[in-house]
């Protein structure tokens, strides 16, 4: 009996062998679902290159949200269920810095070459955006406030760039993004068509500065401005560019006020208004300093232009997170009332933009 007894006394110790494995896989699964998005936004950057592609004006962000939807509501189950840490890392943490090293795209000289008229332009087109886009969505439609707000963003400001950049901001759900980012997609590709149609037609009463300046002002991507003001002549695309980058400049200023926002929401609805911390978007003020940095021209051409090649795939790796992260199924719940809501602003941007040209000139 005794041996008997002897031999129970080690039974307890064999459970604390796997004990070293969940320390050790983490670390992994977020290094693999990183990888796994990186190997999947590289090969969305050779679909968005593709001629065919590049014509309709589909930046990359928009060609990897695409394709991160499909994997992760058709595909899903080929990848370790592990692996969402290292999706949802890209999603979040990588999409604060791709923003944040998105400033290197303006420049102070840019926004001032525009001058006052197409500063002007900008904010009151922003401005004008958001609130409407606010309003509308939560006392019209029915949104709830981050979806009409995120809405409002991508046509305010730089189109899915400024989804990404509200989305960690308000704390979004994923899928709230995915369909704010559908009207941009939607409207803004349209723009490209119609812009061009309408000057032709002898519709757009401008010279070549005001139109650049509405094109640039009124157009939700940098790709789909491009694209639209690329049929007029060079000249219109050069003036529409710089007004869009001013534009995504504006992307600070609104953040820090949204941020300011939610605090005094958060506040008012626990009934503590002093002690609250400022919920600061530390990724926008880096965007600014970055945007200063590029100012200065410290920074050789050839390195800044390898930084947004390498920003770019960062922001469609994020892209992608987000895409796989989406459901259908939820984008059904509000998908009628966006789209209502991104239109009722494409037609703010349309009509509305066009007057405050007018006034500018």
């Amino acid at each position: 009996m005794s041996n008997s007894s002897s031999t129970a006394v080690p039974l307890p110790t064999t459970p604390a062998a796997p004990a070293a494995t969940p320390a050790a896989t983490p670390w992994r699964d977020k290094l693999n679902g990183i990888l796994f998005v990186g190997l999947m936004a590289g090969a969305v950057m050779q679909l968005a290159d593709l001629p065919a592609i590049k014509q309709l004006g589909f930046s990359p962000l928009v060609v990897g949200i695409v394709c991160g939807m499909l994997y992760g509501n058709f595909l899903r189950g080929t990848m370790p269920a592990d692996w969402g840490v290292g999706v949802n890392f890209t999603a979040r943490r990588l999409l604060r810095i791709a923003v944040a090293f998105y400033g290197l795209n303006i420049s102070i000289q840019q926004i001032a070459a525009v001058g006052l008229p197409g500063l002007a332009v900008s904010v009151a087109v922003v401005v004008g955006t958001l609130l409407i886009g606010t309003v509308v969505g939560q006392r019209l439609l029915g949104l709830d406030r981050d979806t009409a707000m995120l809405t409002a963003a991508g046509s305010a400001i730089c189109g899915a760039a400024a989804v990404l950049a509200f989305e960690p901001t308000l704390r979004a759900a994923p899928h709230k993004s995915a369909v704010a980012v559908a009207t941009v997609v939607l409207f803004g590709t349209l723009s490209m068509f119609l812009y061009p149609v309408f000057y032709h037609a002898g519709w757009l009463n401008f010279d070549t500065q005001a139109l650049g300046i509405y094109i640039g002002g009124t157009i939700h991507e940098v790709a789909q401005v491009v694209g639209a003001a690329s049929n007029i002549d060079p000249a219109t695309t050069e003036v529409a560019t710089i007004v869009k980058m001013t534009r995504v400049a504006l992307l600070v200023p609104v953040l820090l006020v949204l941020g300011m926002y939610l605090r005094s929401a958060a506040s008012h609805a626990g009934g503590q208004s002093k002690g609250a911390k400022l919920p600061i978007p530390w990724f926008a003020v880096g965007f600014l300093a970055l945007a200063i940095v590029n100012s200065l021209d410290i920074i050789p051409a050839d390195v800044v232009a390898a930084i947004r090649r390498l920003d770019v795939f960062a922001l469609t790796m994020a892209m992608t997170a987000l895409g796989i992260e989406t459901r259908f199924a939820q984008i059904r719940k509000a998908g009628p009332r966006v789209m209502a809501l991104g239109l009722i602003l494409y037609g703010w941007l349309l009509v509305g933009g066009y007057a405050i040209v007018k006034l500018a000139y």
